[in-house]
């Protein structure tokens, strides 16, 4: 039973992850998870207040599923396919973190010093997430979605603006990990 606790090697993910584009594909259908939130502020009655809601949201309700699917299925990811919630980090990117207050750097797979309930009542922690927020609900509208709908699904149907909004996510990531991140922590 250890192979139930080790990750799947690419080789068999990847063309599991192909195979599901290639079906979305052949039926016309394109995935991405920030088209789910437009879908559910819908049906929650924002196209009452805002035109950019108006649109047949029962049109989306398939990709719902795909939403309730990453919901379970991290639940039981989390809780009954890891042994070790410790990340395999490298002793120094560990010590880096260390330095930048995150104590729980290796030891934990979130760090607990922005995920445990206590530092929701931090201001820097609420500052951080509200801007963050912001910008990447910004970031997916104005890209025309998000990492995973441009990463997986425009590229696999070779869109040149899925190619373009994917170079810019990798450059928007290594800027702020190496030139934003340590002013903030």
């Amino acid at each position: 039973m250890n192979w139930i606790y080790t990750p799947w090697p690419w080789y068999v993910s990847g063309p599991m992850i192909a195979f599901i584009m290639f079906l979305l594909l052949m039926v016309g259908k394109n995935f991405g998870m920030s088209a789910n939130l437009r879908t559910m502020c819908t049906i929650c009655g924002a196209d009452k207040k805002v035109d950019f809601f108006k649109f047949d949201w029962k049109s989306q309700k398939w990709n719902l599923i795909v939403v309730l699917g990453a919901v379970i299925g991290g639940y039981i990811g989390s809780h009954f396919l890891i042994t070790d919630m410790a990340v395999a980090i490298t002793p120094a990117t560990v010590n880096d973190l260390n330095e930048l207050g995150f104590n729980s750097a290796g030891a934990s797979y979130l760090p607990t010093e922005l995920f445990e309930t206590n530092s929701l009542l931090s201001l820097k922690t609420i500052l951080i997430l509200a801007i963050g927020g912001v910008l990447v609900g910004f970031g997916t509208r104005y890209a025309g979605g998000c990492t995973s709908g441009h990463a997986i699904s425009g590229l696999s149907d070779l869109q040149l603006p899925s190619l373009i909004a994917v170079i810019g996510f990798f450059i928007g990531g290594l800027v702020m990990i190496h030139f934003i991140f340590p002013l903030i922590f």
